[in-house]
């Protein structure tokens, strides 16, 4: 039988359970001192609540054997109510909370569940900042791992009523649930790569994943207007196993038919050879053919004797996503050297905005968010607060296009292009453009 929680989004920990998890967003009517001898039983029936709703908006107490402490803060929420139904139904959006689903692995069996989780966790995030701007939004989440069958998931009645979903994660699924939103009008916010061919005929689907084939087309189409008054120095890397002869073949092409000179040199080049492929009348631009590790540090060791040996002559380079891993170890050589990676998500982690989320995560559920790019966290949070912030603003004729919102994402920009009579397919890009003056801007998005 499942069972319905009522979640406080500031303190809450995600329950395992292997049927569906449901919860309901609300704020917390006071902040609680432990005092001596104090019990959970105790605090929670002087506010009206049960022990389960206090323990669900302090995940300490759900550790076993956990003790409370005097001089220990506990979040009270207010007490759970259902969900509206009859005349309510018929109330727009705008001027009700938003019923958002959530319906994708959410446990802790592998690292699908685990990353799920915390994406979740960054999506109850983004309903308690909306909360401060006056957005509310009933949340219910179903745990919906890979050898489930979606349809039964969406036999509760909950699922029919919804303003928008988000999952699933497995291809498989997709057959049952996009039948499911189209005859419900539901909209269907698909997070990650996902096989979807069901996004060429079904308006509902949002699909965020862009191919690697179409990050590339944009990446030539941008580069060849951004860096069309540069020299582009195309370098060989010689590496067998590269990926990118393709998009460094049509980067040529996409040159030459704009009438730009580049030159071609190779990381095997003499140094005198190496030299003569740069200009010293306009900056020069560096794109490497292989987006390998091992190939950008000894571009890197090769740029250095340029920059020493002709120090006129100005140097960038374009760069590929997986370089964003490199940050750490390389981010004062991508500074020198002007580097621009084209990318489809990225958190500055000096930003503001980010040092608040990653805070504010770990005072919500007390561990950090997991050290992957893209952060997951982020990206729930950067998904749930567009959508909803969407919804509430258009109803569902909100169809997700550039210039529909205000603001800038943490992490993942969003800008929607339906496709053909079918659904959204997200086109949001940039340039992660590390400056010489040891800034970081994100641009072209």
């Amino acid at each position: 039988m499942y069972r319905l929680f009522r979640y406080l989004l500031v303190g809450v920990m995600l329950l395992w359970s292997s049927g569906m998890m449901m919860a309901q967003t609300t704020s917390w009517q006071a902040i609680h001192e432990v005092k001596k001898k104090e019990t959970v039983f105790g605090i929670a029936q002087n506010y009206g609540i049960t022990m389960e709703q206090l323990r669900v908006a302090n995940p300490q107490l759900l550790q076993p054997g956990y003790q409370l402490k005097k001089g220990e803060k506990l979040f009270i929420p207010y007490a759970a109510k259902p969900l509206a139904t009859g005349p309510q139904e018929t109330v727009g959006i705008a001027s009700r909370p938003i019923r958002l689903g959530v319906m994708l692995p959410l446990h802790d069996v592998n690292g699908d569940g685990r990353r799920m989780v915390e994406y979740y966790r960054g999506v109850l995030m983004a309903c308690d900042s909306l909360k401060k701007i006056g957005l509310s939004v009933d949340v219910r989440a179903w745990n919906v791992p890979e050898d489930a069958d979606i349809a039964r998931t969406l036999e509760d009645p909950a699922a029919a009523k919804l303003d928008m979903i988000i999952g699933p994660l497995y291809s498989k699924q997709m057959p049952a649930i996009s039948d499911f939103v189209s005859r419900h009008g539901i909209p269907l916010v698909i997070p990650f790569s996902i096989n979807a061919p069901q996004l060429q005929s079904n308006p509902y689907i949002f699909q965020i994943y862009q191919s690697q084939d179409q990050i590339d087309e944009a990446t030539v189409r941008r580069a060849c207007s951004w860096f069309k008054d540069y020299h582009p120095i195309i370098i060989d890397c010689g590496d067998a196993q590269s990926t990118k002869g393709n998009f460094t073949a049509s980067l040529r092409k996409g040159f030459e038919q704009r009438g730009v000179q580049y030159s071609l040199t190779s990381l095997t080049s003499a140094t005198n050879q190496f030299l003569n492929a740069f200009d010293t009348k306009k900056r020069n631009v560096v794109i490497l053919n292989s987006s390998r590790t091992s190939c950008l540090e000894a571009a890197l060791g090769k740029l250095g004797v340029v920059a020493s040996m002709k120090p006129e002559a100005a140097i960038s380079m374009l760069g590929y996503n997986d370089w964003l891993l490199q940050v750490p170890k390389h981010g004062d050589y991508f500074h020198t050297f002007d580097v621009y990676i084209p990318s489809v998500y990225y958190a500055n982690p000096k930003a503001p905005a980010t040092l608040r989320l990653q805070q504010k995560y770990r005072w919500n559920f007390h561990q950090d968010m997991l050290p992957v790019q893209p952060n997951f966290a982020l990206t729930g949070f950067d998904h749930a607060y567009f959508f909803l912030r969407g919804l509430n603003k258009y109803g569902k004729a909100f169809d997700g296009a550039g210039g529909r919102l205000a603001g800038d994402p943490v992490q993942t920009p969003l800008k929607f292009q339906r496709q053909g009579n079918g659904g959204h397919l997200n086109r949001g890009y940039m340039f992660v453009h590390f400056k010489n003056d040891r800034q970081v801007e994100m641009i072209n998005y």
